[in-house]
């Protein structure tokens, strides 16, 4: 079965889950599915702004005014979140800290955007193979996801933050029984799609189910 450059399709070959990372979140139709929380033009990025900095708050007007410059702040499984791409010693005034995910890999003169997503995937559900313009980052909030690409497979664990540079291709999954639910940043080429299929390569089933 091939699908469209932003379906996603289980093990099983089901029909595309909710959303398919391009519907806001704010339409969502149901818990299930991938959706965009937002997104930002950054432009040309200084050389030491390579870190996603993840950070909570117990309201959005607390998280507005932390944020600084690259900063967005979205609202995703029950918390307020602030996100900003920054370098690696930046520190908002106050906020619980989730992660500080990089370095992301970034070129010179090149414009970026930064685009935010959460997903919920049950158990076996997987991504279609694809590629980005740019890093994808994630943080998994609850479950376990599995990244496989040609290189081999990573599995990342509720609290775990990991990322993969543009490039290759890829295929995500959740893995174990329960429910993974992540929030994701792709920051990629604005002058490029954000995500592309491919069949040039096929997984090889690598990760545990």
């Amino acid at each position: 079965m091939i699908v469209c450059a932003t379906c996603l399709t289980t093990f099983a070959q089901e029909p595309p889950v909710p959303g398919m990372c391009n519907v806001p979140v704010s339409q969502r139709a149901g818990d299930i599915g991938c959706y965009l929380t937002a997104t930002e033009t950054l432009g040309a990025l200084p050389e030491d702004a390579r870190f996603w900095h993840v950070y909570n708050y117990p309201t959005r007007s607390a998280a507005e005014a932390a944020k600084g410059p690259r900063g967005t702040v979205v609202e995703a499984f029950g918390k307020v979140w602030l996100y900003t791409i920054a370098a690696s010693t930046w520190k908002p005034t106050d906020g619980q800290r989730a992660a500080v995910v990089g370095p992301l890999p970034i070129a010179k003169g090149t414009n970026y955007t930064a685009r935010y997503m959460e997903a919920v995937f049950p158990a076996n559900m997987a991504t279609s193979v694809h590629v980005h313009s740019g890093a994808e980052a994630w943080y998994v909030v609850s479950g376990a996801q599995c990244l496989e690409t040609p290189d081999g497979f990573t599995v990342l664990r509720a609290g775990q933050s990991g990322l993969v540079p543009a490039g290759p291709p890829m295929r995500l999954s959740s893995v174990g029984t329960d429910t993974r639910r992540s929030v994701f940043l792709v920051l990629h080429d604005t002058a490029q799609p954000w995500m592309t299929d491919t069949g040039d390569w096929k997984p090889k089933g690598l990760c545990p189910q």
